[in-house]
């Protein structure tokens, strides 16, 4: 048994390193918001693998079943309480929510409130309860494997983030963070943060530089170095994880894994938020995924990487002021892009190296470029283009890129045999990835049936501890065979 404990503390620790994802949030606060079908077309065309819902959606769930997106699912803030009194209430909450969609939908943890210490203090006696009380339900429902319970905890509760090495909580909420900490500890679950550099840049009114938030190089005289450790901050998000990592370590010398669960920069803003622009959230956001998809984390944990949900998909316009709220969003309703923008950059890597399988659009291609080589493979190129027409399965989401893709790809597949190839004046690449994504299924793929992508093999991993079966590399197989052998 000592063996068994040694050996599953092992691939508990190995889990953390097999890669670093990027997910994203998907709110609902806006005037035009697709259904949940279209919001899956969006995430699958993109090859988004992880989304977080602030609620339970059930008919989200619905559509987002036998696509493996991993999805983190929400207890409202309002539901708290009712769940923190009443332990059949959470029963109730995880047979309705989870229980009833899972593994046809990827279900790998449930957030408990949000920021509920900083937003709603009064209900902080019942926060731990509420995720004692769902966790049992998920153990009465055989479910606490694979789905992991936590809350997000904003940056809000650590008075002074720097320097990281002296960052602790607000000793008020000791008691309830001790519990907290402790519960996630004897769950094997991850402490979710949320980090916004953009507000930590504001609110130190130009003590540390904008490149710093954006993740951009720092010249010398700039270069922010922890006194005490000497560690160098190349990103102020490295450093609100590393003072989550310190104030985390405070409590017995715990090491529990973070998951950054909000993140992002807003497009735009009132007159008072000058730094809310369109340039610096596609700056942001392109080098935060390149950031975290290197796979390591903050000087002080440089082992583990910093799981990370971009907030969000859509802007919410109809969120109250200040007006940089409503701006977050990376896509329009259309699944079209607000600003170049990709977060498959591994999908674009394998693309380049690929000498076959399909051929899509080049992610940041000339719109007008796409729009010429549209035209060419529906028109002389002899593409079947049908199915990209209106009210057709493959015309959502409505972008030239989405449009192009399908056709490159249909007229690759007719062509390549007799000299066709996948270039189109540079605006295509090849990859080894199916695009299909709902109903829309691109020529050539061995998919028949709704939903049946191909997930990218060199993609991302789940949260940590939390690999969904698909995902488990054969060599665990093997390794697993081994210790039952050594057992018997």
């Amino acid at each position: 048994m000592m063996l068994l404990g040694h050996l599953l503390l092992l691939f508990g620790s190995f889990s953390f390193a097999l890669g670093a994802f990027v997910g994203i949030n998907i709110g609902t606060d806006l005037s035009t918001l697709p259904s949940p079908e279209q919001v899956v077309a969006i995430l699958r065309s993109h090859r988004i693998t992880h989304v977080r819902l602030f609620d339970a959606d059930n008919h989200l769930l619905s559509a987002l079943s036998d696509t493996e997106i991993e999805v983190m699912v929400s207890v409202t803030n309002e539901e708290v309480l009712r769940i923190g009194q009443s332990p059949s209430a959470a029963a109730f909450w995880i047979n309705k929510n989870v229980a009833a969609f899972v593994p046809a939908t990827n279900i790998t943890a449930i957030a408990v409130g949000s920021e509920v210490l900083s937003t709603i203090p009064n209900a902080a006696p019942v926060l731990v309860p509420a995720m004692k009380n769902l966790h049992k339900a998920l153990v009465a429902a055989s479910l606490n494997y694979p789905v992991k319970v936590s809350t997000p905890m904003s940056m809000d509760i650590i008075p002074k983030p720097f320097p990281p090495s002296t960052a602790t909580f607000n000793s008020s909420w000791n008691s309830t963070v001790s519990e907290i900490l402790n519960f996630l500890r004897t769950t094997n679950s991850f402490f979710m943060l949320n980090a916004y550099p953009y507000y930590g840049y504001v609110q130190t009114n130009g003590i540390f530089p904008i490149e710093y938030a954006l993740f951009q190089p720092l010249t010398p005289v700039k270069q922010i170095v922890d006194p005490n450790t000497l560690f160098h901050y190349d990103s102020m998000f490295d450093a609100m994880v590393d003072a989550t990592y310190n104030s985390i370590s405070a409590y017995n010398n715990l090491v529990i894994p973070i998951v950054v669960t909000e993140t992002g920069w807003p497009g735009a803003g009132g007159a008072n938020e000058r730094d809310a622009t369109v340039e610096n959230a596609e700056t942001f956001n392109n080098n935060l995924i390149k950031r975290v998809l290197n796979n390591s984390g903050p000087p002080s944990q440089p082992t583990v990487p910093i799981n990370t949900y971009i907030y969000e998909l859509f802007n919410e316009d109809n969120k109250p002021d200040p007006p940089s709220e409503k701006s977050y969003g990376v896509y329009f309703s259309n699944g079209s892009s607000v600003y170049t923008f990709s977060m498959d950059t591994l999908g674009d890597n394998m693309a380049k190296n690929a000498s076959g399988g399909f051929c899509v659009a080049r992610k940041g291609a000339n719109k007008s470029s796409l729009q010429d080589g549209l035209n060419w493979a529906c028109g002389p190129g002899q593409a079947n283009c049908s199915a990209v027409q209106p009210g057709q399965p493959c015309y959502m989401p409505d972008t030239v890129e989405n449009h192009a893709s399908y056709a490159y790809n249909d007229y690759y597949q007719r062509m390549r045999s007799v000299g066709g190839t996948c270039d189109f004046s540079g605006t295509a690449v090849t990859t080894m990835v199916d695009p299909s994504y709902g109903s829309c299924i691109f020529t050539g793929s061995t998919n028949s049936s709704i939903g049946g992508m191909v997930t990218p093999s060199l993609g991302p991993e789940g949260p940590p501890g939390n690999i969904s079966p698909g995902q488990v590399p054969d060599i665990w197989y093997l390794f697993l065979g081994a210790v039952v052998l050594l057992l018997v």
